[in-house]
């Protein structure tokens, strides 16, 4: 079993045993998280970033993307504020958020960007409950359990266009669109304004249909798919249990 269509291609070359392959998505705990209401309270718009902090997870590349999208956005439109939300494992990762802070005074982004480390889960329901957008940027991550997260609270993804968001995730649903993709900073930012920029209708539809993806990876389905990937094994047939 492999955890998304990137994996899948990637082990079928190695191994050449397709008709052996089953993609089962991981379970995603989206059910807390699918009861936050739609609406964004308050006045400043909130970009949130979920992951720990670890250098694939290019948090300069974001911070950076935010930083220009501020200074392009209309003066006349409120300033957003930029939610870092993650854990350090070590001593190596306590210091790449220092450095993160250190580069976020440089560009003098002290009063939009804030950092929360190492929250309980209820803090984190809450963070998500109150974002506009959530920002991943990591290369060629194999499925991205973090944006289906964003997209079931209803905060529209922009994620890195490649590997598991791009070919599995951040896809269009019932034909309507579910967030952006994007490559580099230019790209983040220029996604960034157009959450900012766009009217709360279109914002709320695309926020519905993201919310509607992301029920695909929810957890009765990783339950539906395993069973169907394991029934040759266990039943001796192909027929699902």
């Amino acid at each position: 079993m492999v955890n998304s269509s990137w994996t899948r291609s990637h082990i079928e070359k190695l191994w050449k045993i397709p008709e052996r392959t089953r993609r089962v998505y991981p379970p995603c705990d989206t059910s807390s998280l699918e009861m936050l209401p739609l609406d964004r309270p308050g006045k400043s718009p909130i970009i949130i970033s979920v992951s720990q902090f670890r250098p694939e997870k290019a948090h300069a590349v974001q911070l950076e993307a935010f930083s220009l999208a501020v200074q392009r956005l209309d003066n006349n439109l409120p300033r957003p504020k930029l939610q870092f939300v993650g854990s350090c494992r070590n001593k190596e990762d306590q210091a790449r958020l220092k450095k993160l802070k250190d580069r976020s005074r440089e560009l003098n982004m002290d009063d939009y960007v804030e950092f929360h480390q190492d929250v309980m889960y209820r803090e984190l329901v809450r963070l998500l409950g109150g974002a506009v957008a959530g920002l991943h940027a990591m290369i060629d991550e194999h499925f991205g359990i973090s944006v289906v997260e964003y997209m079931a609270a209803g905060a529209i993804p922009i994620a890195h266009n490649s590997a598991g968001p791009k070919m599995d995730i951040v896809r269009e649903e019932d034909g309507h669109q579910t967030g952006f993709l994007a490559s580099d900073k230019e790209e983040y930012a220029d996604a960034i304004l157009k959450i900012l920029k766009m009217p709360e209708t279109e914002r709320l539809a695309i926020a519905a249909a993201a919310r509607k993806r992301a029920q695909r990876f929810s957890e009765q389905k990783f339950y539906e798919d395993f069973k169907t990937a394991i029934c040759p094994i266990i039943c001796g047939s192909s027929a699902p249990l």
